[in-house]
């Protein structure tokens, strides 16, 4: 920090030892430079120390001067030493400030008549801005401007034109003065082009980083897309700063175009920008002859420039900047109007001006010295120095060199044309892009296998593995349309790729990051985080989270045709049979009914309770019951055993047809309020980062990814998730799991299933898609996004879609249970129930009557006189029971009475008083 400042005495105290030392010189000049240009001086004072070392120009005469330092925004500092210069007697006054001061000494050398030499300076080498200095035809205008008029507005609007841009973004940096570019911005904004304007701060890190805190993803990719075509109107450092900022954090892709204009680029500042930038880059600047003839690079006529100013190799050559270039010609063409005027003999000597007193009078000898200078010319490192009737410059010819698209560093830099005022462009600009041919490109391919997507349908040892799938079936229509040819491999990870600890990626993203492989293709989703480190063709697929479970097995019931009625309807019924049976007894009992002649049936409780049953089941029976109390009993009865068959029967039929067993989960929502069925995903997938991401946001108002994401998480993942997808499948397969991935492969897996044991289900919102990857910047997305865009359109998509997944499986995708899909016969497993209730009948039947043949054949071995008289009893008993009713009609004739009693079995006998005759 106390370098400059004694720097600064020294060149002072210089000047003061210069000024004793040549105190008889009759050629004085002043100089005033910026603070800040330290070059300004040394190439100043190497040009006057060369030209008086020249004999041929000034002959006996030395150049004495003085030099000041001022600050570049005071102009009242600039003008307070531009009088103490002028004070001390100078001949002409040299400049090299900023447009801030050069107004106020444009007025003071008007006043004082000293002839201006200005030398227009830009801070930092910052492209320069028109100074407006205001000049008129009037002879009292002093004020020549050495570098000519800015032309940098005609010069970006005729490149730009040629590129046929119609959509940019510019770039400058803080020092840089917009208004300088105003008269582009109004001429492109007529002819209808789309331009945003960004100011680079100083800080281009933290710029950069707040872009990326700030933008959304959406907002990032549009931000990306701008920057695809750029202009840079900023100093060669911050330029350099800038693009590796951008290069860096792959906001730049390999298709963008740049251009930087700035006549303060030098040949070693193209080569770092080059070497620094990716894409195409198009570098517009001044330029100046050079000879041919080496050996007359340092030789300009009579008079040899000084070797450190001429020669390329050298350092200090390499580093000069324009306004040195233009300081030495200025004061060499200085010392050519003194010798004129020598020559002339019309010297004018110097004269003492007091510009602080009222009544100073102007220098008498200027404008004959303004005249001498401005109809002079010289050729010196610049080239021709000379100036109009303007009193400017108008020798000025820029240098447009570019690059051809590509990622290689340091590749080559070649000239497409120049510029100058008066012919204007010379050269043929044309902003190549990708083609629809690319025959004879070979790109690398990385993929992952995944079923219906990529699959590996040929492996023969020895020779490449062919594969197939749907994945691949769309890059052989893009290679079939586009002619390129390619080479597959799958990740050596077999990951898709996710960001690590470090910052960097692996699995099929990492390839591409790394450069390994020109695109990548799977069942791979277009993420926010897979954006930021590489591009995406447009999705070719929808996508979508599904769930895969296994499909409930249909068990064999052989008591199904119980099912109508739950237990507690059954045991109800049964307490019913019961309780109707006991109360019919009870009824005949209390009230015993007149049974009709010949009836066979009595009210026991057993043939009560028989009786219920057989009209419960529709069979029909005997209705010995007469009393008004039973008959009201037995009608309730019967309806209520109507009711029952009839919705039994019903049931019944609907149950034997129609499956009735049902998935409780039919929805993600499901899923994730249950904890029976444990389920999960990929490991460091993109559905474990989608349900992470849902599932930890405060903000989400679905509470179903937090209770998924408790579910997936447990044991920080480990316990649910699976490192493979396959591993995810068998897992459901054979146990009781549910598999939460991609819609698109667990679909194809439900499908093509052997045993028609899946089903999915899944969220029908595509929020997501599948894309192609390519590396970031990657010329080819443009081209492949537009075929598949075509693709989808003419409905070839769609043909390759129904390939992998066709609408009429052999499977049902969405069903839980194997329902029969169209109607058929009744098999034996729905009446299996029917047939053991009737085995189990049968069998009880036959043990009960061996039981009975048993216990009657025990009996009558016992007492069987006792059984016979009890018999012989039993039967008396009841022919007497039977004549009773008769009795009435013994007054009838024989015939009757015989036939009646044949009718009911009786026979004549001696307890009926004998024979009976006709009457």
């Amino acid at each position: 920090m106390e370098v400059f400042p004694l720097l600064l005495v020294l060149s002072v105290w210089w000047s003061r030892t210069w000024d004793s030392a040549n105190a008889d010189s009759i050629i004085h000049i002043g100089a005033i430079f910026d603070e800040s240009a330290k070059k300004d001086d040394e190439v100043f004072r190497t040009a006057v120390g060369d030209l008086n070392q020249n004999e041929e120009i000034l002959q006996t005469e030395k150049i004495t001067f003085s030099v000041t330092f001022v600050d570049g925004n005071n102009p009242f500092q600039a003008v307070q030493e531009a009088c103490e210069l002028m004070n001390q007697g100078i001949l002409a006054l040299v400049s090299s400030i900023g447009c801030t001061s050069a107004g106020s000494l444009q007025s003071l050398a008007d006043a004082m008549h000293i002839p201006h030499l200005f030398i227009q300076r830009s801070t930092a080498g910052t492209p320069r801005s028109g100074c407006g200095l205001t000049r008129s035809n009037r002879n009292d205008d002093y004020t020549l401007s050495v570098r000519p008029p800015v032309y940098l507005n005609d010069v970006i609007l005729r490149v730009v034109t040629e590129y046929a841009w119609q959509k940019f973004i510019i770039f400058y940096d803080s020092e840089y003065d917009i208004r300088g570019i105003q008269e582009f911005l109004d001429k492109v904004s007529q002819q209808g082009m789309d331009v945003a304007l960004q100011k680079v701060e100083n800080n281009i890190n933290k710029m950069i980083t707040t872009l990326f805190d700030t933008l959304r993803i959406e907002e990032l990719n549009r931000y990306r897309d701008t920057l695809r075509r750029a202009i840079l109107v900023m100093n060669p450092a911050t330029a350099k700063s800038f693009i590796t900022e951008v290069v860096e954090t792959n906001l730049v892709a390999f298709d963008c175009h740049w251009i930087i204009i700035n006549e303060e680029i030098n040949d070693v500042d193209v080569q770092e920008l080059v070497r620094r930038s990716i894409g195409r880059l198009t570098i517009i600047r001044q330029t100046f002859p050079v000879p041919q003839n080496i050996s007359q690079r340092c030789f300009r006529g009579n008079h040899r420039i000084s070797s450190t100013l001429c020669d390329p190799k050298d350092p200090f050559a390499q580093n000069m900047e324009i306004s040195n270039l233009y300081i030495y010609d200025t004061v060499l063409l200085l010392a050519n109007a003194f010798h004129k005027k020598l020559e002339d003999r019309k010297w004018h000597s110097m004269a003492s001006l007091s510009c602080i007193r009222k009544n100073s009078k102007p220098w008498q000898g200027g404008r004959s010295m303004l005249e001498t200078i401005k109809k002079g010319g010289v050729s010196g490192l610049t080239g021709e120095l000379e100036f109009g009737e303007n009193g400017g410059n108008p020798n000025v010819h820029f240098e447009i060199l570019g690059t051809n698209y590509g990622e290689e560093l340091g590749r080559g830099v070649r000239k497409l044309g120049c510029w100058n005022p008066v012919t204007g462009l010379n050269g043929s600009l044309t902003d190549k892009k990708l083609e629809n041919n690319m025959r004879g490109v070979v790109l690398r391919v990385v993929t992952v296998l995944e079923e219906p997507f990529v699959m590996v349908s040929e492996n023969v040892l020895g020779k490449p593995k062919k594969y197939q799938g749907f994945s691949i079936d769309v890059l052989d229509a893009l290679s079939n349309y586009l002619g390129f040819n390619y080479e597959i491999y799958v990740a050596p990870d077999h990951k898709y790729g996710s960001p690590q600890e470090d910052g960097t990626w692996n699995g099929l993203v990492g390839e591409l990051v790394f450069k390994r492989a020109d695109i990548g293709i799977s069942a791979l989703t277009i993420t926010p985080d897979r954006e930021n480190v590489v591009d995406f063709t447009t999705r070719y697929m929808d996508y979508s989270v599904g769930v895969l479970l296994r499909r409930a097995e249909k068990t064999v019931d052989m008591f199904a045709c119980l099912a109508p009625f739950d237990l507690s309807l059954w045991a109800c019924i049964a307490g019913t049979v019961l309780l109707v049976g006991l109360l019919v007894y009870l009824l005949n009992w209390l009230n015993p009914p007149r049974l009709q002649m010949g009836s066979m049936t009595s009210t026991t409780l057993y043939n009560s309770m028989w009786f219920v049953y057989g009209s419960f089941v529709q069979q029909g029976g005997e209705v010995p019951y007469t009393t008004l109390a039973t008959r009201m009993m037995m009608g309730a009865w019967w309806l209520f055993a109507l009711i029952v068959i009839s919705s039994y029967t019903a049931n019944l039929a609907a149950f034997l047809t129609i499956t009735r067993i049902e998935s409780s989960i039919q929805s993600l929502q499901d899923l994730s309020k249950q904890t029976d069925i444990p389920y999960g995903t990929v490991l460091d997938s993109a559905v474990y980062e989608h349900v992470r991401m849902k599932g930890m946001n405060p903000f989400e108002r679905d509470s179903m990814y937090s209770q998924m994401w408790r579910m997936i998480n447990r044991s920080n993942g480990s316990e649910n998730n699976v490192l493979e997808s396959q591993a995810g499948i068998q897992k459901v397969k054979y146990g009781n799991y549910a598999f939460v991935w991609d819609a698109a492969v667990l679909e194809y897996v439900a499908i093509n299933d052997p045993d028609c044991s899946f089903y999915t289900i899944g969220n029908t919102v595509a929020d997501r898609g599948y894309g192609i990857a390519l590396q970031h910047g990657s010329p080819y997305r443009d081209v492949f996004s537009q075929r598949i865009l075509e693709l989808q359109q003419n409905g070839d998509m769609d043909i390759l879609k129904h390939k992998w997944w066709p609408k009429n499986g052999q499977c049902d995708l969405y069903s839980s249970v194997d329902t029969k899909q169209k109607g058929g016969a009744l098999d034996i497993k729905s009446f299996a129930g029917v047939f053991c209730i009737l085995a189990a009948g049968i069998v009880l039947s036959c043990f009960i009557a061996m039981l009975e043949t048993w216990w009657n054949k025990r009996k009558g071995s016992r007492v069987p006189s006792k059984e016979a008289s009890s018999l012989q009893n039993e039967t008396t008993a009841s022919e007497r029971r039977n004549a009773w009713p008769l009795r009435p009609c013994l007054k009838l004739g024989t015939n009757t009475w015989r036939s009646q009693a044949s009718g009911h079995g009786l026979h004549q006998s001696s307890q009926l008083g004998g024979p009976l005759d006709d009457p």
